[in-house]
């Protein structure tokens, strides 16, 4: 029986099970893409190191305690640490533990003896988000790691991370995973039936972490279709309608990240990579969603949404972020269609109207504006405000020719 959970990464899995016929490094980076695999993968090694009925490259073995244990999130010498509060951030920590644990807790956690007699394994979520001075604290445990212990730390993009962090880590780079293994995993956990999966997978650009959210939300992914026909409507229209439609768009965002935040709980393809019962301060499922904070433009927005309820700062960039994923999928499907290139359409759905679409706006129109939502991504990072970089994208979305 192969021990690994992890789907769609043949070389990683090759790569980790030549760690552990050798030697496994104290810590371990693995980055990708967001919701592509990369705590699944960091599971599969820590119930390895964790195993105690195989040895070497045959772990994990999935049948002893360590291994179930690991597998039902409440291993004792397994331990979590991920973005928690406004911000959603990696904090230092050590002040106020279970509201907000941060590296120092699990330091602290990772310094007493094994409960198991083994070892302890440390999994460090979405660790780009780390603020400096957690960092910082990171980089004191991986330059001085304490006996018996191996962190494992995921990151969207590594960048984010000082050089002397990665310098120190021996690292494991995933991609998106092929769209007919993706299709192969929702069709064979039931999650959707054969056409749907292979659509799912297509939306999902080969993230399996997104296309289990939208099989489990059907509800999802019609906010999406609806946001999708929305920008290809958009296309005959002029700026008033444009920035008219700007409030909608916000809400029906708002609610598809409503609806896909729970389900889309990290990036593992295949299993519950959060403990539901781990030990410790740092150990940890999430803190609870912290208190609204008001802040301008956001009434508008949860009016659209129909909730009422203030929304975080947080949450209103994290739905335009989606917003614009699925806006630059748009735009590369137009690009791809005019290009002769329809097979390789991520929404075969809508292939009437991407013809219709290439037909009508100038060459290079569409490509020109997926090179905008990227940038449009990376100031939304920063302390750009949301609402404005939605009204400049809305403005800048091309137009017909026939309807200028």
């Amino acid at each position: 029986m192969d021990g690994f959970l992890t789907v769609g990464h043949p070389a990683a899995v090759a790569a980790v099970r030549a760690m552990l016929g050798g030697s496994v490094p104290h810590a371990v980076l693995i980055t990708g893409p967001a919701s592509v695999g990369k705590a699944a993968l960091a599971s599969d090694l820590a119930a390895a190191l964790l195993c105690t009925g195989a040895t070497g490259d045959a772990r994990p073995c999935r049948q002893c305690r360590g291994c179930r244990t690991v597998e039902h999130g409440n291993h004792p010498d397994l331990h979590w640490l991920v973005p928690v509060g406004t911000g959603n951030q990696i904090v230092i920590g050590g002040e106020d533990a279970k509201v907000r644990p941060g590296v120092r807790d699990l330091v602290e956690e990772l310094s007493l003896l094994p409960v198991e007699g083994g070892l302890r394994v440390a999994i460090v979520r979405d660790v780009h988000r780390a603020n400096d001075d957690a960092q910082s604290a990171l980089l004191k445990t991986l330059e001085e790691p304490p006996p018996g212990t191996h962190l494992l730390l995921c990151a969207d993009d590594e960048e984010l991370l000082m050089p002397t962090i990665r310098s120190r880590c021996a690292r494991l780079r995933l991609g998106t995973v092929n769209v007919r293994d993706v299709e192969r995993l929702l069709v064979g956990r039931d999650l959707a039936d054969a056409p749907t999966a292979a659509r799912l997978a297509r939306v999902s650009a080969g993230r399996p972490g997104i296309a289990i959210a939208y099989a489990a939300s059907p509800e999802a992914l019609q906010a999406r279709d609806e946001i999708a026909r929305t920008f290809l409507d958009l296309l005959g229209e002029g700026p008033a309608v444009r920035l008219a439609a700007a409030k909608g768009l916000q809400g029906r965002a708002a609610e598809l990240a409503k609806r896909l935040a729970p389900l889309v709980v990290d990036d593992t393809a295949d299993q519950p990579a959060m403990p539901r019962g781990a030990r410790g301060k740092a150990a940890a499922r999430p803190a609870r969603a912290a208190a609204p904070v008001e802040d301008e433009g956001a009434d508008d927005a949860d009016a659209e949404a129909g909730k009422g309820a203030k929304v975080t700062p947080q949450e209103r960039r994290a739905a335009l972020g989606l917003l614009i994923e699925t806006w630059r999928d748009v735009a590369r499907d137009i690009a791809l269609v005019g290009r002769g290139a329809a097979r390789s359409a991520r929404d075969p759905g809508l292939l009437e109207e991407y013809e219709s679409a290439a037909r009508d706006l100038d060459r290079g129109a569409a490509a020109a504006f997926v090179a905008r939502t990227v940038r449009a991504q990376e100031l939304l990072t920063g302390n750009v405000t949301p609402e404005l970089i939605l009204d400049t994208l809305l403005l800048r979305w091309p137009a017909r020719r026939r309807a200028a």
